[in-house]
C-alpha cells in the first residue's frame, strides 16, 4: 500500500514539474484532456463526467450563462466544477475574474486553496496578490472567495460559482437561514456579476426551498439550464440510463446506495441522493398532488376570492389570505400573503389586497367564536366599504374542513400560480395535521369551499355566468 502510495506521489510531482514547461499547451486543451493532465489519479472518464464537462465547456463558449448541477454527494461535483474548471477557463481567457462562495469562509477558503496550487503550476501568480482569500495570475486572471454573506462590495465577476451553500440539515429546515442565504444571493453576490457573465450553481439538495428551489421558482428560473442527475436513475434520466441504475457503479453501486438509503431514511435519499427534496408529509397532502404551475390564469374566470385566517396577534400564529379562482372545474391558487403583524398592520394589509386583487375578487374573513370575534370582522367589513366583503362562522374540524380540497388536490384539479410563495405554502400544506403551523391550510380550505359551493345568497346572481 505505502509503495502504491509513493508511486502516485512520485507521479504527480513528476507532473507539477513538467507543468510549467509547456506553454504552447497553455489555453490548447478542451476540458477533458485537461482534467487527465492536471489530476491523472483521478478518473475523469466516467460518464455522468463527461456529460458533466460538456455542459461546463457550454459555459465557457458562452452558449450558457447560467447553470445549476445538482448531484449526490462524493461524485466529484465539486472537484470538477469549484475546483478545476475555473483554472482551466482561465487558461482560454487571460483576464477573467472568479468569484467562488460556499456556506462560509472557511470552506470557500479551501476551494482557493487547491485552484491555486493549480494556477500556480499552469500560469503562475503575481507577486503582489496571492492571498488565499484573493489571488491574481501572471496573465491577469483574478480569484476571490467568500462566504455565504460575506461582503463583496466593488468586484466584479466574469464567473460567479456558487457551490452549496447549505452545510446541514438544520440550517436547510430554518426559513430564517434560507432567508439569509436568498438576500445574499439577490442583493449582493447577483449584482457582483459582470455582463455577459456566468453563474453556477452546484449543490446537493437539502430543502425545496433552498437556493436552487427559489431560483426555479423565481422569474429569473426559466433562465436557468439544469443538470440534475440522482444517484438511481428514474424515468427519463438525462444520462440515458434505465431506471435503477447506479450514477457511478464503480464507486457507489446499487447495492450500496440502498444500504445508504436504508440508513438515512426515504426522505432525506431522495433529497440529498435523488435532488427531489420533500416536506416531511403528514398525510392528508401528498407532494406529487402539486405538480401543475402556471404564469397566469385564463381570463375569464368564473369566481375569485380571498379568503383571510386572521391571527388575533403579532407573536402567535400567522394573518394569511389565500386567493383563488376557478375555471371549468380547476381550482387556481394565485397569491398567498402570510405574515405576523400587529392588529393594525394586518388590517392595512388587508386593505391593500382588496385594493389590488383583480376587480369582482369577493373578500370572506374567518370570524372567530365570541363578542370578540364579532367586533373584529365588524370593524373589518366596515374598513372594506365599497367591496363584496363577508364574514365566515366555520365550523368542524381543521383537517375534516381540508378534506375537500386535498380530494380535489388529489384529483389533479388544483393548479399554483408560480410565485414566492410556492414553496412555503407547499411546505405547510405537506407536513398537515402535524406541522407546527396550519395558517395557510386553513385559507386555502376557505377560499376552496366558497368556490367549490357558491351561494347565491352570499355571491350575488352572476357570479358564475
Amino acid at each position: 500500500m505505502l509503495d502504491s502510495l509513493d508511486r502516485i506521489e512520485r507521479t504527480i510531482r513528476r507532473i507539477e514539474r513538467w507543468m510549467p514547461r509547456q506553454g504552447p499547451r497553455v489555453g490548447k486543451m478542451d476540458l477533458g484532456e485537461w482534467l487527465k493532465a492536471v489530476t491523472p489519479v483521478y478518473r475523469w472518464d466516467w460518464p455522468y463526467l463527461v456529460f458533466l464537462r460538456a455542459e461546463l465547456e457550454r459555459v465557457a463558449s458562452g452558449e450558457t450563462k447560467r447553470l445549476m448541477v445538482m448531484m449526490p454527494p462524493r461524485h466529484g461535483k465539486t472537484a470538477a466544477v469549484t475546483v478545476r474548471f475555473p483554472v482551466w477557463w482561465m487558461e482560454r481567457q487571460p483576464g477573467l475574474r472568479v468569484i467562488v462562495a460556499a456556506y462560509n469562509q472557511t470552506l470557500a477558503n479551501k476551494f482557493s486553496r487547491m485552484s491555486r496550487k493549480l494556477a500556480q503550476m499552469r500560469l503562475g501568480l503575481s507577486d503582489t496578490k496571492r492571498a488565499v482569500e484573493e489571488w491574481e495570475t501572471t496573465t491577469g486572471c483574478w480569484y476571490r472567495a467568500v462566504g455565504v454573506g460575506g461582503g463583496i462590495t466593488g468586484m466584479g465577476g466574469d464567473l460567479i460559482i456558487i457551490d452549496d451553500p447549505i452545510k446541514s440539515r438544520e440550517e436547510a429546515q430554518s426559513y430564517t437561514y434560507r432567508e439569509k442565504v436568498w438576500d445574499w444571493y439577490t442583493n449582493d453576490l447577483y449584482t457582483r456579476l459582470e455582463p455577459g457573465g456566468a453563474i453556477i450553481l452546484v449543490m446537493t439538495r437539502w430543502h425545496e426551498d433552498d437556493l436552487a428551489g427559489r431560483i426555479l421558482t423565481s422569474e429569473d428560473g426559466e433562465n436557468w439550464r439544469v443538470v440534475q442527475l440522482p444517484a438511481i436513475a428514474e424515468k427519463g434520466d438525462l444520462l440515458g440510463r434505465g431506471p435503477g441504475e447506479a450514477l457511478n457503479p464503480e464507486r457507489y453501486p446499487l447495492e450500496e446506495l440502498l444500504k445508504i438509503k436504508a440508513v438515512v431514511g426515504s426522505w432525506a435519499f431522495e433529497a440529498l441522493y435523488q435532488q427531489r427534496p420533500m416536506p416531511l408529509e403528514g398525510g392528508l397532502f401528498k407532494r406529487e398532488w402539486f405538480s401543475k404551475f402556471v404564469d397566469a390564469v385564463p381570463v375569464q374566470v368564473e369566481g375569485r376570492v380571498r379568503y383571510w385566517d386572521k391571527a388575533a396577534t403579532e407573536d402567535g400564529d400567522y394573518t394569511v389570505g389565500v386567493r383563488m379562482s376557478r375555471v371549468d372545474g380547476i381550482y387556481y391558487v394565485e397569491d398567498v400573503v402570510r405574515g405576523r403583524w400587529t392588529p393594525g398592520e394586518r388590517d392595512k394589509v388587508i386593505r391593500q389586497c382588496a385594493e389590488t386583487d383583480p376587480l369582482g375578487t369577493v373578500v370572506w374573513l374567518e370570524q372567530e367564536p365570541g363578542s370578540s370575534g364579532v367586533d373584529s370582522i365588524q370593524a373589518i367589513i366596515r374598513m372594506l366599504a365599497g367591496y363584496s366583503v363577508h364574514a365566515d362562522r366555520v365550523t368542524g374540524s381543521k383537517t375534516t374542513r381540508a378534506e375537500p380540497f386535498a380530494a380535489q388536490a388529489e384529483a389533479g384539479n388544483v393548479v399554483l400560480v408560480r410565485g414566492y410563495w410556492n414553496a412555503l405554502f407547499l411546505d405547510e400544506l405537506l407536513v398537515f395535521p402535524n406541522g407546527q403551523h396550519d395558517d395557510q391550510v386553513d385559507a386555502a380550505s376557505g377560499v376552496f369551499g366558497k368556490l367549490a359551493v357558491p351561494s347565491r345568497v352570499e355571491y350575488g346572481e352572476n357570479l358564475w355566468r
